[in-house]
Formats: structure tokens, C-alpha cells, sequence
């Protein structure tokens, strides 16, 4: 799990992505591709299976490095195809979100910063789990968080963006909710509402919804509710305010290097945002082989994530002035 150079200077090597032509940020990306066309060879994508099937087809070939430029789910497209090879990850974020390249700590809203991280080429290992043989870098989601992706059509999310999710969420705060039993290698075992697995710290862009997560550690963060509702709402909101889901009341939060998650019911599942499928049991373990890809030696900071921190944080009383918990 060390730290290795992958070359001295980059040759010309695959870079997948999604043109997405219409927005601005796309001809801003594809610009920026095209300036630097001497380091590339550009192959564009319309969805995330086509990236998983280049970037496949790289891996057999034996390419030593294939990049993704684009959002988070240009990126899983490509780590589902290099799974379980040794070919090296490069990631150039060009999505809205771009998780993955904020845990890294790859400029993620900077290309320019971003592309210079790929020139020093420095390797890091990080964990690969599967849910159900699915492969995922960032985290899996079993019940409410998947149901909401399910509910959200591309037509809302083009008319509407983040909105769509809202009301989405709203929608399915109202149904019934499934019961579900997580069972650990270890023996231990939770009942609960929805799951949660979480193989970094973030969750939807700023969130550090798993505070003790570790990429490199072979351990999933897990995250059992047992409130359905809007208490699940309340109590997750809360818990992100006082700084980790840990301490909401109705949550219970734990590691595991090996678990499965059985239903009352089919229910849907999502890894690293994207929808898996509806499945009454589904076992998370870690991957064979781990992935491969170029990151900073020092994790940059933005400003962005510093203000959201103090927000989330502030007011604070200091301790000398806070009541004491009675019970």
C-alpha cells in the first residue's frame, strides 16, 4: 500500500471521456483536452458502460495508464474496467461533483492543478470493494439513498438539477420502509432501515458522512438507520451539523471487511451513485487486487471545503458553557 512514480515524463496514452458538448463546462474540458492533444488519445464516451468497455479493452492490452476526464460516473465506468488489472488510474475531474478526486485530494475544480498531478505521476493503492461483484471505490448505498437515485428520472434532473433529488427524497420518505439485517464476517449483526458503506469519508461532494474512513485500510465504514422518515432526515442532518453520522441517535456506525445486508423485500441498490439494481441480499467484500491510481503525496484543501467545515461547526459554545447531558 506504498507510493511509487509511475514515469518520469506521461506519454501519450488513452484519456476516456464524456463530451457532454452542450453545457459549458464540456467545451471548457474539451478545449483543455484538445491543448493538450500531444499527451492524449482521446476516445469519447456517451455513457458509463462505454467507458467500463475501453477502458477494459485498455487494461488487456496492457496500456500502464488510462485517464478519466469527467464526472463521477465517466470515472466508476472506467474503474469498473480496470478492476483487477495493474494498469494505473490517471483522473482529470470534469464532473459537478467529482467525490473521488476531493477524497484524493486531486484539484477537483481546477484542470490545470489536476493535469499537473498527473505529471509527477506519484501511485498510490487504494481499496476496491464489490457489492454483490460490483466493483466500488467511493461507496454503496442499500434502501433509502438508492431508492431516491431510482425515483430521480434524467428528465427531472435536466429540468429541475439537484432539485430533482429533493423532491425524489420527499417522495420516498413517504412509503414503507424495508427492514433489513446486516451480518458481519466477524458475527456481529444490526437491524435497520437503510445501509450505508462507505470505502472513503465523503458522500455527495462535501459530506464527510464516514469521518473515520480510510481508502488503504481494507475496511468499509458502515452506516446502519434505524429510523425511517423524516427522522432519518433529521437525525442524519443533525449529524452531519455536530461534525459525524456517528452521533445521531438513531444510527449506528461501525467497520467491517466483510458483510451482507439481507431484505424483507427487493430493494435498490446503488454503488458510487450509480443504480446496481433491486436485490433482497447483497454481500460487500473487498476486491482481489487493489486500484492503482496517480494522486498528490499532500491532499489539497479548498477554500470551499474549509468554509463548509466552520459553517457546519459554527456556533460552537465552548465546553465551560455547555449544559451537562441529563440520562
Amino acid at each position: 500500500m506504498g507510493e511509487e512514480s509511475a514515469m518520469g515524463t506521461l506519454p501519450r496514452y488513452p484519456l476516456i471521456f464524456n463530451p457532454k458538448a452542450r453545457s459549458q463546462r464540456g467545451q471548457r474540458t474539451l478545449r483543455f483536452l484538445m491543448e493538450r492533444a500531444n499527451r492524449f488519445a482521446l476516445y469519447a464516451t456517451n455513457h458509463a458502460d462505454e467507458a467500463r468497455e475501453l477502458a477494459a479493452r485498455f487494461a488487456a492490452a496492457g496500456e500502464p495508464i488510462v485517464v478519466a476526464a469527467g464526472g463521477d460516473g465517466t470515472l466508476n465506468g472506467v474503474v469498473k474496467g480496470l478492476a483487477g488489472s495493474s494498469t494505473i488510474l490517471g483522473v482529470l475531474p470534469a464532473g459537478t461533483m467529482n467525490v473521488f478526486a476531493r477524497e484524493l485530494g486531486i484539484p477537483w475544480d481546477n484542470l490545470t492543478r489536476a493535469f499537473e498531478i498527473l505529471e509527477k505521476g506519484l501511485v498510490r493503492e487504494v481499496d476496491l470493494f464489490q457489492a454483490n461483484g460490483a466493483p466500488f471505490i467511493q461507496m454503496a448505498g442499500v434502501g433509502f439513498d438508492a431508492m431516491v437515485i431510482e425515483e430521480t428520472t434524467w428528465e427531472s434532473k435536466k429540468m429541475l438539477g439537484p432539485l430533482a433529488y429533493l423532491l425524489a427524497a420527499v417522495k420516498v420518505l413517504g412509503e414503507r420502509p424495508p427492514k433489513m439485517e446486516v451480518i458481519c464476517s466477524d458475527g456481529r449483526r444490526e437491524e435497520g432501515v437503510a445501509v450505508l458503506a462507505g470505502n472513503g469519508s465523503l458522500y455527495g461532494g462535501q459530506f464527510r458522512l464516514f469521518r473515520n474512513a480510510d481508502n488503504r485500510d481494507s475496511k468499509l465504514d458502515v452506516l446502519v438507520f434505524k429510523e425511517a422518515g423524516y427522522r432519518l432526515v433529521l437525525d442524519s442532518l443533525r449529524g452531519l451539523a455536530q461534525g459525524g453520522m456517528d452521533l445521531a441517535d438513531s444510527t449506528v456506525y461501525f467497520q467491517a471487511e466483510e458483510f451482507k445486508v439481507v431484505v424483507d423485500r427487493e430493494v435498490p441498490v446503488e454503488v458510487d451513485g450509480d443504480l446496481l439494481g433491486r436485490s433482497r441480499e447483497i454481500r460487500f467484500a473487498e476486491s482481489s487486487c487493489r486500484l492503482r491510481v496517480i494522486a498528490p503525496e499532500t491532499p489539497t484543501v479548498s477554500w470551499f471545503a474549509e468554509a463548509v467545515k466552520a459553517l457546519l461547526q459554527w456556533p460552537r459554545r465552548p465546553a465551560e458553557f455547555q449544559a451537562p447531558r441529563v440520562g
